[in-house]
Parts: structure tokens; C-alpha cells; sequence
């Protein structure tokens, strides 16, 4: 791979610490935006293997027109370094993808802390576990923060920004600005909690699967059919609060009138006592009237049902597609 960048580089530069398949999906994703990369691992072998697989996703995306470039323009952004020293040492971002290990990481930011330029953003790209929790002793601490993606990040753009108390304000600002530049869609976590956004709200649907499996009331295939194919297909629309807000005329305070009693006891059922009190319900009908006003309401709807059938219409020309 090329070491001398292309003429369209930006002259912005990334460093990526770990990779694994996160941070080859982080590469591709700087890379396609035009930044210079520098991906460090410790294992020889995989940092062997990189240049395969980014170009490989690469050539994926340009199969299906989700990249304007050539992969061999996108490679040559990309440098492979053996040492972390140089793989931080002149960039305005550090991405952390090493495996979920505290003491792996409390190690790892102590000498980005060091090697970094001190204006440079630390971010873990940590699934569960907050900054706090291994950032917490640094001189820069204030510069560290949680940027955790969804797999993968060159497809699925939504990445969530999880600060510390000690994390400086206009860091959580610069971040936001720099996945920005990176075509990705930053969302800020106001409150550090284990598992962040993603992985707790993949988290309540797993267990409750897990549970209707093991209590016999519906089989694996069953509940990834009901999933992909009913409240799925919704929500790769739009997300659980306005899906039931236009499932019901009135909007999401009716539906909580109405379904707010089975849902409480569905809750208690599995030990949750979780229920959606006024206020909460009130809190969260502001927000969505704010969005969408109720005398917007049936135009949404009417919205909704168009999305959707753009999406089974694209199913239905790849199956058959797939069986021509």
C-alpha cells in the first residue's frame, strides 16, 4: 500500500489503535471521507491482513454505488503502522478498538495520553463500558470520551458519543463535528450508563427473547422472523416512540392510555417495575408533538406506509433477482 496520500486527502488524519473489525470498518470509514488513516495493532498477523479486508468492503460498497472512489484511492490513504508511536503521532482524532478489557484499556489510554498531540480527541470505541472507568486518572482526561459505533459503521451510520463528567464540553462539540466530516450521525449520551444507548435497548429485546424461547412460548426462527419482518421492517423507518406514536390516533399519549396497563404488567412479569408514570408519558408526548404536531399527524402516517413500500419493493426486485 501506498505510503504517499492522494491529491484529495484533506490533510485531517485519524489514528486507529486496534484492527480488529471495528477498526478496519473505522479506516474505511475516514477514508472514504477523504482522511488520512493510520491504523496501529500489536499482532503482526492482523495488521497483515488489513489491506485485504478494507479493500475487500471496499470493492462491496462500489458493487452496490455506495462509494464514488476507486478501492486503490482509498487504500492509498491508509498506513499500516507497526509502532503506536507513529500511528498517533500527528493526527486531530484517536480512536481506541481494543477488546473490552479495563485494565487493557487504562493501560492503552495512559500512553495516548503521552504519544497523542495534547489537542487531540481520545475516544474508546468501548460497547459497554464508560470512559470514566478507565480514563479517570489522566492529566487529559478532559479530552477522553466513549465514541461507540454500530457494526458496521461504514454501513450503519449512527455513533454514540458518551462523555464523562470530566470530559470537556467542547470536546463532546468537537467530536460531534469531526464524525460529522466523516458522513457518520453522532448522538450525545447525557448520562454515562453501562451499555450506552445501543446495547441497552439490544439488550432489553434479547432478554425478552431469550426469555419467550426458554418459557416455551415461541421458537428462535419464529421471534427472528417477528423481528425482521414485522417490528424490524418499522423500525429500520423509524424508531420505537414514533412507531407506536402513529399506531395510534392521538398519538403516544393515547397509545400509553391504552397499552401503558399491559405493558406495566408485562414488565412485573419478568421483575421490572418500570412503570410509565404521567409525567414520563407527558415528557415524551412533548418531545414528539414538538416533532410532529397532531394536525401533522395523518401526513406522516401516510409517509410511514410509503417508506415501507419503497422497502418491500426493493425486496421483492432482489428475490427475484436472486432467483433469476
Amino acid at each position: 500500500m501506498a505510503s504517499e496520500l492522494n491529491e484529495q486527502v484533506t490533510g485531517r488524519a485519524v489514528g486507529i489503535v486496534g484492527a480488529g473489525s471495528i477498526g478496519v470498518a473505522f479506516a474505511l470509514v475516514f477514508a472514504r471521507a477523504g482522511w488520512r488513516v493510520h491504523l496501529h495493532d500489536p499482532d503482526a498477523a492482523r495488521r497483515a491482513l488489513v489491506v485485504s479486508e478494507i479493500g475487500t468492503r471496499a470493492d462491496a460498497l462500489r458493487s452496490f454505488n455506495l462509494v464514488d472512489e476507486a478501492t486503490g484511492v482509498l487504500l492509498e490513504r491508509v498506513v499500516i503502522n507497526e509502532r503506536l508511536e507513529d500511528a498517533v503521532r500527528n493526527v486531530e482524532l484517536v480512536i481506541e478498538c481494543a477488546p473490552e478489557k479495563v485494565e487493557l484499556k487504562r493501560a492503552l489510554f495512559a500512553s495516548l495520553d503521552v504519544l497523542a498531540p495534547k489537542d487531540a480527541i481520545l475516544a474508546s470505541a468501548s460497547s459497554a463500558i464508560p470512559v470514566s472507568s478507565y480514563a479517570d486518572e489522566l492529566d487529559g482526561r478532559g479530552r477522553c470520551l466513549v465514541a461507540h459505533p454500530c457494526n458496521p459503521p461504514y454501513l450503519i451510520p449512527v455513533i454514540e458519543l458518551v462523555p464523562a463528567d470530566f470530559t470537556a464540553p467542547e470536546v463532546v462539540q468537537r467530536a460531534k463535528e469531526v464524525f460529522a466530516s466523516a458522513q457518520m450521525r453522532p448522538v450525545t449520551v447525557q448520562k454515562e450508563v453501562e451499555g450506552f444507548i445501543f446495547n441497552r435497548l439490544q439488550g432489553a429485546v434479547l432478554r425478552e427473547a431469550y426469555c419467550l424461547v426458554r418459557d416455551g412460548v415461541a421458537t428462535v426462527e419464529d421471534i427472528d422472523l417477528v423481528v425482521r419482518d414485522g417490528v424490524g421492517l418499522r423500525w429500520s423507518v423509524i424508531g420505537p416512540f414514533e412507531t407506536v406514536d402513529l399506531n395510534t390516533r392521538g398519538g403516544i399519549a393515547s397509545h400509553a392510555e391504552k397499552m401503558g396497563p399491559a405493558y406495566a404488567r408485562m414488565g412485573a412479569e419478568r421483575g421490572q417495575n418500570d412503570p410509565w408514570t404521567p409525567d414520563l408519558v407527558a415528557k415524551v408526548d412533548s418531545a414528539r408533538r414538538r416533532l410532529v404536531p397532531l394536525d401533522g399527524w395523518e401526513a406522516r402516517v401516510a409517509w410511514r406506509d410509503q417508506q415501507l413500500m419503497r422497502i418491500l419493493r426493493d425486496r421483492v426486485r432482489a428475490e427475484k433477482a436472486r432467483q433469476d
